[in-house]
């Protein structure tokens, strides 16, 4: 019997999935089960929204001996979620993402949009 979640699959922009694979256990498995609510349609209690003028982006939050991570993802274009970024924060202060992190979201996003038309970047 398959046990995978019907719904929308899951489009890993850039470095993404492999960037996931470096998160402890526990929080790999809390991102999967956050995406897997995505994939049915639904707004797990970890998502918000991406702050910044990029709508219908979110982010899941997970808090993990001290450290905080994130999945950056939208699910609004086309048929699909496009996982943009996954990282760790680092800042100690405040509560934006680091510029670094905001331009590589921004890029890839990009890519998820001319995917989602259909057409080559």
């Amino acid at each position: 019997m398959d046990m995978r979640p019907k719904g929308k699959p899951v489009d890993w922009i850039g470095s993404s999935r492999e960037d996931l694979k470096f998160f402890p256990d526990e929080v790999q498995q809390a991102f999967g089960f956050g995406l897997c609510r995505v994939q049915l349609g639904e707004l797990p209690p970890s998502a918000k929204p991406l702050k910044g003028n990029l709508g219908g982006v979110y982010e899941l939050r997970e808090r993990y001996e001290g450290n905080a991570y994130r999945v950056v993802y939208i699910a609004k274009l086309k048929e699909k979620i496009y996982v943009l970024h996954c990282f760790q924060k680092k800042s100690k202060s405040g509560i934006a993402v680091p510029p670094k992190e905001m331009d590589l979201i921004v890029q890839r996003l990009k890519l998820a949009i001319v995917d989602s038309k259909g057409a080559t970047p």
